[in-house]
């Protein structure tokens, strides 16, 4: 049996020349799951609970998107949408995976998106889960986010302030392993690449409302309410474009619903990716 410490340590493989650290857990349908943008995350620090849970019917795959986590930052990357889509294309070709269902988290949503808008034959459903899209702002949350300098104190006030309503999920513990990633070798420098060098597009992630309307795949929204990150309106404005979508709106819960919500968000997703 695979424990959870095999599973947090994960494996690597090369892609794109980029050794890329992921998880591969459960058997069944394949079911991806991509992480968002905040400092110090990874595919184990934003899945660690969804990870074991939907593993039990599926096969799960998390990789840290190239730039963060544990996967390799080559000094010839230039940050984008495209980059960060192709780096996940790549991992599926590589892996002999040809059709998957998609959960994805902020960032992660708007890489799901341009997978579907990519090829949507190799798309079965979606999940958008606190997703950026049609009218996203650069809100108070998002702006906390890019602004972020590695420290303890910095990170437990992004977490407190803006990630969960339920404040008692922000432990100390949590707080500094997300600082101690957010400050690894390399990692702040690129998330500065990321979003503020005029080399790099991390920040272009718009997107029109013709393609979203041309998105036809089953697609679940799971919203928080009080997300000050990616606001829930953002969720609304997409429901209403999206020709085969629903959307679940969590009362009381921040920009982590997979975290604070986590039971119930896993119940949903689950049942979701098993109706007809």
């Amino acid at each position: 049996m695979t424990s959870i410490v095999d599973i947090e340590q994960g494996k690597f493989l090369e892609i794109n020349g980029a050794a890329t650290h992921y998880h591969d857990v459960g058997e069944g349908k394949v079911v991806l799951l991509l992480h968002g943008s905040g400092p110090g995350v990874s595919a184990w620090a934003n899945w660690r609970h969804a990870i074991p849970a939907l593993a039990g019917s599926a096969r799960v795959l998390a990789l840290d998107i190239v730039g963060f986590g544990a996967t390799e930052r080559p000094d010839t990357v230039r940050y984008s949408l495209r980059t960060w889509t192709d780096h996940v294309w790549s991992f599926l070709d590589q892996l002999g995976i040809d059709k998957v269902s998609v959960i994805g988290n902020s960032l992660g949503g708007r890489i799901a998106m341009q997978m579907a808008e990519d090829n949507q034959d190799r798309i079965d459903r979606l999940v958008l889960m606190g997703a950026p899209g049609v009218g996203m702002t650069l809100t108070d949350g998002l702006q906390a986010l890019r602004s972020y300098e590695p420290s303890y104190e910095a990170m437990s006030s992004l977490l407190t302030n803006y990630f969960a309503v339920d404040k008692s999920i922000i432990t100390d513990d949590l707080v500094q392993i997300r600082y101690e990633a957010s400050n690894a070798p390399g990692a702040h420098e690129a998330y500065r690449l990321m979003f503020f060098h005029p080399d790099h597009a991390g920040s272009e992630l718009a997107i029109s409302e013709d393609q979203v309307r041309a998105v036809t795949v089953p697609t679940l929204l799971v919203h928080g309410r009080e997300d000050r990150v990616v606001p829930v309106d953002v969720a609304w404005k997409m429901i209403d474009l999206l020709p085969n979508g629903d959307l679940h709106v969590f009362s009381r819960c921040g920009h982590w619903t997979q975290i604070e919500r986590a039971e119930e968000f896993n119940r949903l997703v689950a049942a979701f990716l098993e109706s007809d």
